[in-house]
């Protein structure tokens, strides 16, 4: 007699790439808030700064709908981030198995692209990495805020259908 067919090990995809993105999401631009006011500044500076990558410099007199504009951006770019996890599950279980780390990981992957190839592109010129101090709160909040709730709510949802 043979066992039963298992459906394979896999993320679903609304709880990986809409919940985990959309945390993901939140909690990032929820840090630049904060850092924002830190440093003197006010959170619709940062959306303005987002919607200025596509519209440019207009964007910092656009108002309300560019900041809307610059929100919506964001949260794309985290619903991608949490769409490219999800497919990387699909051919590497050890995504869904290992949460911790390749949450961790990908969070650091995820920053290192934004900042040496999508930030460059955008804004067509080279980025120079900031002092320690914002370096080390950027790889924090894409370690610990970006990537790990996507790996953590692929993993989990991944874990329901074991």
């Amino acid at each position: 007699m043979t066992a039963p067919l298992r459906r394979p090990y896999q993320a679903r995809p609304f709880d990986t790439i809409v919940l985990g993105g959309l945390t993901a999401g939140t909690l990032d631009i929820l840090d630049a808030f904060v850092m924002a006011i830190v440093n003197g500044g006010a959170p619709v500076r940062v959306l303005h700064a987002i919607a200025s990558g596509v519209v440019g410099r207009s964007a910092y007199q656009g108002g309300v709908p560019a900041a809307a504009f610059g929100l919506s951006l964001h949260f794309l770019i985290a619903l991608g981030a949490a769409t490219a996890y999800f497919f990387a599950s699909r051919r590497l279980a050890i995504l869904l198995r290992r949460p911790l780390v390749c949450g961790f990981m990908f969070g650091l992957m995820v920053w290192a692209f934004m900042y040496f190839a999508v930030l460059p592109l955008t804004f067509s010129r080279p980025y120079t990495v900031p002092a320690p101090p914002q370096l080390f709160n950027q790889l924090a909040i894409h370690a610990v805020g970006v990537g790990l709730p996507i790996a953590w709510f692929a993993s989990r949802s991944a874990r329901r259908d074991a």
